[in-house]
């Protein structure tokens, strides 16, 4: 007898429907699997026989073919397990329905039978609810993912014996209760409240938090760089509901969703160490897979001594941080990943990190200083909107209370400047509603200051528009509707250590 089932694939961020035939028929009893499936997909005969014996159940000693189809589509990892043990065991006759074609299948089965997580369940039932199907089958583990799609029912199980009375009509699982949007909690990491000093660079963070622009800090070990990038969390607005599920797509592909979680309630942060190679910072492979760019997509990539990550790793950013988005190309498919995020950097001012510094002495030779600054690539560098300097704290500033603002009040200016930027933007056409993308009205001074340190620093067109755009973010911080020349100057200011 033959059986057909749905189930689905990853490829990037999207799903492929995948159709699942299994023919039971006379002839030595042989497992034959055809479809181009993968290492681990084959290995799906192991696992599902030892399930079957373990859960009690005897197939008849026939010969089995698997068909996952389409042919020309790479099938990879263990999802694949309990739509093709379901579709033998309606090939066998011990699942009632032969014809499973409303019901997305998918779930990796254990030895004992039960059902385990996987990755990609979100996608998968977006697809799902894109063609129209009636419900989707799956580890009770993924049931609140694919809770978050509405008009599809989600069957969760947790056990080959339970997919088999779902399908049979025999016990229908109760779907998880519907999902709300959790307020969210207080942000990990710490205060700005707890910083002290570095008005300057808190209001850096401020404006880069406020329009997404990417930050460098430079300064001398112990000043407070590391500490100021992790109080970013704090200050940025929470996602909406989209951008929840963008971000939510992706580390359900990544397989970094918490155990029962539905959508992030909370923006990314990543902070990969600096011995990263390029595929893991964009994402690649075989089966494409999210890099840790994508996985901060509408968060944050902060990039701690940011030198001593590679150059070559350095400049694959350039493309990302200009389109918002990494193109992997193989021979059968391409694979696009979100990633518009914000670059956070830190670093030291020389090798030995005391350049400048007003109590200890530098011992490094004008050679190793440009050789160590020269690690950062003149592309990439024009890409950074702001750069600030991360001064040494004097003992009695260390030693002086906490007196700066708390992260929640900035956050609400951080929000606030968020919201006129999109009201501002909101009948621009898609392509140009980036956080950068803001038209700016100017007054004829500011347009005159412009002009002259466009002169004088040798701006790029680039560096000219990313100005700009700083001084906008300026003046949605002081909800005024213009941009003038204090604006551009107070923009300018953080852009002087970059040209020079």
């Amino acid at each position: 007898m033959l059986a057909y089932l749905r189930t689905a694939a990853v490829f990037g961020v999207e799903a492929i429907p995948v159709h699942v035939e299994v023919d039971a028929s006379e002839g030595l009893p042989i497992f034959k699997m055809v479809g181009l499936p993968d290492a681990s997909v084959r290995e799906s005969e192991d696992r599902i026989k030892a399930a079957f014996r373990n859960s009690g159940l005897r197939l008849p000693r026939t010969r089995i073919t698997v068909n996952l189809a389409p042919a020309d589509v790479r099938k990879a990892g263990a999802s694949f397990d309990l739509p093709i043990a379901l579709g033998m065991l309606a090939a066998a006759g011990l699942v009632r329905r032969r014809d499973i074609s409303d019901v997305v299948v998918i779930g990796e089965l254990s030895l004992d039978g039960a059902v385990q997580r996987t990755r990609g369940v979100l996608p998968i039932a977006v697809g799902a609810r894109r063609q129209g199907l009636a419900a989707i089958l799956l580890p009770a583990g993924n049931a609140a993912e694919a809770a978050v799609v509405g008009g599809l029912d989600v069957w969760p199980v947790a056990s080959l014996a339970e997919a088999i009375a779902a399908l049979n009509g025999e016990h229908r699982p109760a779907g998880p209760p519907a999902p709300a949007r959790r307020a969210p909690g207080s942000p990990p990491g710490p205060d700005l409240a707890e910083v002290r000093g570095q008005a300057f660079a808190r209001r850096a963070l401020e404006i880069a938090a406020a329009g997404g622009h990417n930050l460098l800090m430079v300064g001398p070990p112990g000043g407070g760089k590391t500490m100021l990038a992790r109080c970013i969390p704090g200050i940025l607005p929470p996602l909406t509901f989209d951008e929840a599920l963008e971000s939510s797509a992706i580390h359900s592909v990544a397989g970094t969703l918490p155990p029962g979680a539905g959508l992030l309630s909370e923006r990314p942060f990543r902070a990969p160490h600096h011995t990263i190679s390029d595929v893991a910072l964009v994402g690649g492979g075989g089966v494409p897979r999210p890099g840790e760019i994508s996985l901060a997509h509408n968060g944050v990539l902060f990039l701690d001594e940011m030198p001593e990550f590679h150059r070559r790793v350095l400049d694959v950013l350039r493309q990302p941080l200009e389109h918002g988005a990494v193109t992997i190309a193989r021979a059968a498919r391409t694979a696009v990943f979100p990633s518009r995020f914000m670059l956070l950097g830190a670093m030291n001012p020389c090798p030995c990190g005391y350049l400048g510094h007003p109590r200890r002495e530098c011992r490094c030779t004008p050679m190793q200083v440009a050789r160590y600054a020269g690690r950062i690539s003149g592309p990439l560098l024009d890409r950074i909107d702001l750069a600030v300097s991360v001064a040494p704290l004097l003992p009695r500033e260390i030693a002086a209370p906490a007196s700066g603002e708390p992260s929640a009040v900035v956050r609400t200016r951080v929000a606030d400047a968020r919201v006129r930027r999109s009201a501002r933007t909101a009948e621009l056409p898609s392509s140009r509603r980036g956080l950068q993308a803001a038209p700016a009205r100017t007054t004829a001074a500011a347009e005159r200051l412009m002009l002259a340190a466009a002169e004088r620093l040798s701006l790029s067109a680039r560096s000219y528009r990313r100005v700009l755009t700083v001084a906008r973010t300026i003046a949605d911080l002081g909800k005024e509707d213009v941009v003038d020349a204090p604006h551009v100057g107070e923009a300018l200011q953080y852009r002087v250590d970059l040209q020079t």
